[in-house]
């Protein structure tokens, strides 16, 4: 979220750029061309603008206005047609140098598609530098990730008008360097003071301030403002988070009567990342409730961010109930409903996606954050079949390669995973540590030596740096039989976390080498020592019957769990020393109730033998 509500803000305010497509009206044509363009271009509708350029400039482009010029290159840009766009800068290149409403929207047009070094060519061949173009290169700056040379640009101007200077604190937010914070207050003390009153570039200052970390400053000027507007809370409530305060984030939110969807998921977050227990938590969501609920004016992206913040606060059956509510929910409505349901994981939930799907709209198949989020919810419902189908109609992605490989491997199929593993080189796309985690689970459960060295040798050296693929290795080489090499692994790293020894004590008691998973607990510090340590050693000692060893162990645990304790009775039965497990049962359930796990070893055990 780094940046939406100035982005936001500046897409907003930059309507007041459109001093770049004012008409110079040089030519009147039966209908007014221009207008009828503008007018599908305000309602979204670019291709229709385009379609309706197309048939009325077939062979006469420099005899039209600027205003059809500049809105063909608007619809261009927003449809990102960067062909037809340079096309018609072709056409119309003689007219650069005089009409400075075109060119504005030629360098606007190649920055927001990314052409970054054609706009620098046509900037830097203007001979008269305009605040219009200056505006759309510093715009343009900013949204291909170069906040550096846009505040270059700023120093170049010598009266800076609204936008530039919204436009630059824009850029230092970005940055969130200390030299950023300098030069945004250097540039708040030379700016006009009727500056001040405008809302849009208090918003940009706000959030550059807090960005670069004086959140005194920022607090200074908003609380000396006196027409507070949803961006300004916004920014505010954006920057605490940034600054690590959620607490004002939610001081702050309790202050606005009518929320809007980007405040409402601000609020979210800051209940998010509270990190204080599940009633504060739930006591944040009632207030946000609250407010939701005395809304008169229930809007689609409301529900959304509503839904979000149940998901958020693990309230998933919430996001659920809310959605029910919605007649014709929208793509975003979709995607966080399908997210509540993978969040929910249970079979109602899975039907409930289907009957949804059932009722999409076609055009919503077009949109591939949707389709992710629906595989996404159908895996983790348990129906990796549905979602290979599913798979098979998407355009892939490492994304839903890993959802649908880790699918299979909880659905016990370890061998569609390796398929799906070489479909995937066969696409042409790189795995990633998310892959090979899968994958090092998928083998794990083959237990294969061959095929398991075969694919890990495909891994990037890398990857065994890392130390989510060193756990997984050590685990796959333990439960496959080959100690040797788990032991390799983990003496590689310098420091080997509690799921690592965790690992190789398990390991030890897997393949029967009891003796050095008591050695290897034993050389353990205490605070690496916890329930999963204790279960591992003792089913250790239990597999090579390590009765007296296994006592001692027991008998230095402090917190004796349910599962200890049966691992204990579990470890007795086995060495047919009953009436020492009935004694531990007896001794469990002193202080307990009875458990059905201690009673299937002790019945169990001796069928076995």
């Amino acid at each position: 979220m780094n940046h939406f509500m100035p982005i936001k803000f500046i897409n907003y305010r930059v309507t007041s750029m459109k001093v770049f497509i004012k008409s110079s009206s040089t030519v009147q044509s039966k209908f007014d061309l221009g207008n009828e363009m503008k007018s599908f271009n305000d309602k979204k509708q670019f291709k229709k603008a385009l379609d309706l350029f197309d048939k009325h400039t077939k062979n006469n482009i420099e005899m039209h206005s600027s205003l059809v010029i500049t809105q063909a290159l608007k619809a261009c840009t927003h449809i990102k047609d960067v062909q037809r766009g340079s096309d018609i800068h072709r056409l119309i290149s003689s007219r650069t140098q005089h009409d400075f409403h075109i060119l504005a929207s030629l360098l606007h047009f190649y920055m927001q598609c990314g052409n970054v070094r054609n706009a620098e060519l046509l900037f830097n061949e203007t001979k008269k530098k305009t605040l219009a173009t200056y505006g759309a290169m510093m715009k343009g700056c900013i949204k291909n990730n170069m906040p550096n040379q846009a505040i270059d640009l700023f120093y170049k101007i010598e009266n800076p008008d609204k936008i530039i200077i919204m436009f630059v604190f824009n850029a230092c937010a970005s940055l969130g360097t200390s030299e950023a914070l300098d030069l945004t207050k250097k540039t708040l003390e030379k700016m006009p003071k009727t500056f001040y009153s405008d809302s849009y570039i208090l918003c940009s200052v706000l959030d550059a301030l807090m960005t670069c970390g004086d959140v005194k400053y920022a607090e200074s000027i908003y609380n000396s403002s006196t027409n507070k507007t949803l961006p300004m809370y916004g920014a505010m409530m954006k920057g605490y988070l940034e600054n690590n305060d959620p607490e004002k984030a939610i001081e702050l939110f309790k202050q606005i009567t009518d929320p809007s969807e980007v405040v409402f998921n601000l609020y979210f977050n800051a209940c998010a990342s509270l990190g204080t227990n599940a009633l504060m938590k739930c006591g944040d969501v009632k207030y946000a409730e609250s407010i939701y609920n005395s809304s008169t004016n229930k809007t689609l992206p409301m529900y959304g961010a509503m839904m979000k913040g149940y998901i958020k606060n693990n309230s998933p059956g919430k996001a659920i109930h809310l959605f029910k509510q919605i007649e014709k929910p929208s793509e975003v409505n979709l995607i966080v409903f399908f997210n509540a349901c993978a969040q929910l994981r249970t079979q109602e939930a899975l039907s409930l996606v289907k009957q949804t799907v059932k009722k999409m709209p076609k055009s919503y198949y077009l949109n591939s954050r949707l389709l992710t989020s629906l595989l996404d919810a159908l895996i983790k419902c348990g129906d990796s079949s549905s979602g290979e189908i599913l798979f098979s109609k998407m355009k892939k992605s490492i994304e839903n390669y890993g959802n649908l490989m880790s699918g299979f491997n909880k659905e016990n199929n370890p061998e569609k995973t390796l398929d799906l593993f070489n479909k995937m080189k066969n696409d042409g796309i790189q795995a990633n540590v998310v892959i090979y985690l899968c994958l090092i689970k998928a083998l794990s459960r083959i237990g294969d030596y061959s095929i398991s060295i075969s694919i890990i040798k495909q891994m990037p050296d890398s990857f065994f740096h890392d130390n989510q693929i060193q756990t997984a290795l050590i685990d796959m080489w333990g439960k496959i039989g080959y100690m040797d090499k788990a032991k390799e692994i983990f003496e590689k790293n310098l420091q080997p976390d509690q799921a690592m020894h965790n690992l190789m004590i398990h390991g030890y008691g897997l393949n029967g080498k009891s003796v050095e998973a008591i050695q290897h607990y034993h050389r353990l510090p205490k605070d690496f020592i916890d329930e999963i340590t204790n279960i591992s050693v003792l089913n250790a000692c239990s597999h090579s019957g390590l009765i007296d060893e296994a006592c001692s162990i027991f008998q230095s645990i402090r917190n004796k769990t349910e599962t200890i304790y049966s691992a204990m009775i579990d470890c007795f039965s086995r060495g047919s020393f009953f009436e020492e497990a009935q004694k531990l049962i007896d001794e469990y359930e002193h202080s307990h109730p009875p458990s059905v796990s201690m009673y299937i070893f002790l019945l169990v055990r001796p069928k076995l033998k």
